[in-house]
């Protein structure tokens, strides 16, 4: 299927995967990034920090598949819940992706990206259906033995479950209850929120290149959101992220 390009927002996110490619990764410099091409568990990868919000996004997707030729991107991080069956510790995986800050009416429909005639971007699912497998098998088997119950414990994480649906994106973070209820009320579908995810969709969209989207949950997205998001960055998710993509890259396809 060729090289499966991988992205995060922060380092932690993507640091055991590069531990994962090992010495023999070679390293290129293109636009401030640091793209690793190599391989895990025998598939080609090419892994790059692309940075927090859309613009660092879309155009470090551009280079993936321009420059290293990426014929499947994959952005995994973290998000904050919205919906309110969504928990800390759940892994979301997109079936579709929406900037919640796009507004260019009333030239455009709200959320509509100009001259492209639609607001949503579809995952795709193949990929999607695969990621989805590696995060319920992830956390069933692995979790449990990789991070500590009372660390899980400390950030109210019990029984995590896969959920997909509709990941919306935006160049704010949101942590703040009342910006919560209102993309609740706004967009009702929506099952988490981050900074990143529709902007890559919309290029590969652009670039028909096939997209995939994997957020774990580190907060309600409310008052206590960034304190939440830094300690479950540091103490959870690099696991979570490194877990789920190397189960992923081990699979038949």
């Amino acid at each position: 299927m060729g090289r499966i390009g991988i992205m995060a927002a922060l380092h932690d996110e993507i640091s055991s995967l590069l531990e994962a490619m090992g010495p023999d990764a070679e390293r290129t410099r293109v636009g401030r990034r640091d793209y690793y091409t190599g391989a895990i568990h025998g598939r080609e990868v090419v892994v790059v920090l692309a940075r927090v919000g859309k613009v660092a996004a879309a155009a470090t997707a551009v280079t993936l598949i321009r420059e290293f030729d990426a014929r499947v991107v994959v952005f995994a991080g973290l998000a904050g819940a919205v919906a309110r069956d969504v928990a800390v510790g759940d892994v979301v995986v997109a079936t579709a992706l929406l900037q919640h800050d796009l507004d260019a009416s009333p030239l455009f429909p709200c959320y509509e990206v100009p001259l492209l005639e639609r607001s949503r971007f579809d995952a795709d699912r193949a990929t999607s259906e695969r990621l989805s497998l590696a995060a319920r098998e992830y956390l069933a088997e692995v979790l449990p033995r990789q991070v500590p119950a009372d660390t899980l414990a400390a950030f109210g994480v019990a029984d995590p479950r896969v959920h997909r649906g509709v990941i919306i994106s935006g160049d704010r973070f949101v942590g703040c209850g009342a910006a919560v209820r209102g993309l609740r009320d706004e967009l009702p579908d929506a099952l988490c929120v981050e900074m990143e995810g529709a902007a890559v969709a919309q290029i590969c969209y652009e670039y028909d290149v096939p997209c995939a989207v994997v957020r774990t949950i580190s907060d309600r997205a409310d008052d206590e959101a960034s304190a939440s998001f830094s300690g479950f960055l540091s103490r959870v998710a690099r696991y979570y992220s490194a877990g789920i993509l190397e189960r992923f890259l081990t699979m038949a396809w």
